[in-house]
């Protein structure tokens, strides 16, 4: 199977950590994709810092990119801003039918300016949204989120939610346990749901604070069972009423919300990699009953169990 191609257009005034994340995230995949950098004329780009970064390629690089992603770079939202100049409508009209397209940030402003976006749900950076909402009202934005997949076209709100979109496609293309250990390799979380809060208002712990890091892998390890929250409680060494607070600070949910997400994503990790019936993954995820498990997998992916499972494996099979 060949290697899918991953193009980063770095545009000038790019940020350098966005810049860096597809080759990071794709390329720790190995030889699942083939990851290139270019820019609109092959010259080197100026970042949003005080140094400059030397790409390799044109935007002929374009032409056979699988997936093309666009990071951020310095702009100014409120302040006049030509989105679309010919070379980069040029640029962007050499992606392929097909092919994917993704924007982080800010960067959204050119997929929006592109029309891309006419008629779709999108996301982009929160600061930046009730301007981007008067800039393009034909896009239906939505800046509570960390990221939107609609298909061939991405949006991620921004910073590290890029990471969060990039894992999500590699999990998309080739399942959970190829993006967790992606995740693993790079140190990142493995999953934040695309439509987890995109900014929680809490502060960081001090160090001396207990926190519910020991329980929470407690209870991945539990999944199996019913948890309920005294329990949780208890193993934290905490009162319910302190256990839920500093929960809710350090992960923006509740437990029992974390709870359901985990189990979604171990539900999803074995209809992927194993055959068990799905009474048994319902089982096995703690859901009870294939009914309970197929309600909460229809309304986190939008299909049940099987249909998954099918789907996921028609998209894996060698080609």
């Amino acid at each position: 199977m060949a290697a899918h191609r991953v193009v980063v257009l770095a545009l000038d005034g790019v940020y350098p950590f966005e810049l860096s994340i597809p080759s990071r995230i794709f390329g720790t995949a190995g030889p699942l994709y083939e990851v290139v950098t270019c820019s609109l004329d092959g010259a080197p780009v100026r970042t949003g810092y005080d140094f400059s970064v030397t790409v390799q390629h044109d935007a002929a690089a374009i032409d056979t990119a699988d997936t093309l992603v666009v990071p951020p770079f310095v702009c100014a939202p409120d302040g006049p801003r030509d989105w679309l100049p010919a070379p980069l409508a040029a640029a962007l009209g050499r992606l392929r039918p097909g092919a994917r397209i993704v924007s982080i940030c800010t960067a959204s402003y050119v997929l929006g300016a592109a029309g891309l976006l006419d008629g779709r749900r999108a996301t982009t950076h929160w600061n930046d949204a009730e301007h981007f909402q008067r800039t393009f009202p034909a896009v239906d934005v939505d800046a509570s989120v960390l990221f939107i997949d609609d298909g061939d076209v991405l949006t991620a709100a921004g910073a590290a939610s890029g990471i969060d979109v990039c894992l999500h496609l590699i999990r998309r293309d080739h399942g959970s346990a190829v993006a967790n250990r992606v995740a693993r390799l790079c140190v990142v979380p493995p999953w934040r749901e695309g439509g987890q809060a995109q900014y929680i208002d809490r502060p960081v712990p001090s160090p001396a604070t207990a926190t519910t890091a020991a329980t929470r892998q407690w209870a991945l390890g539990r999944l199996d069972r019913p948890i309920s929250l005294a329990e949780l409680a208890a193993h934290a060494q905490m009162s319910v009423r302190t256990f839920s607070r500093r929960f809710r600070e350090e992960v923006g949910m509740t437990s029992g919300q974390w709870l359901t997400r985990q189990r979604i994503e171990h539900a999803r990790r074995l209809l992927e990699t194993t055959d068990l019936p799905v009474d048994r993954v319902a089982a096995e995820a703690g859901f009870g009953t294939a009914a309970s498990m197929r309600q909460h997998l229809a309304g986190a992916i939008g299909v049940p169990p099987m249909a998954y499972r099918n789907t996921f494996r028609a998209a894996t099979a060698p080609a």
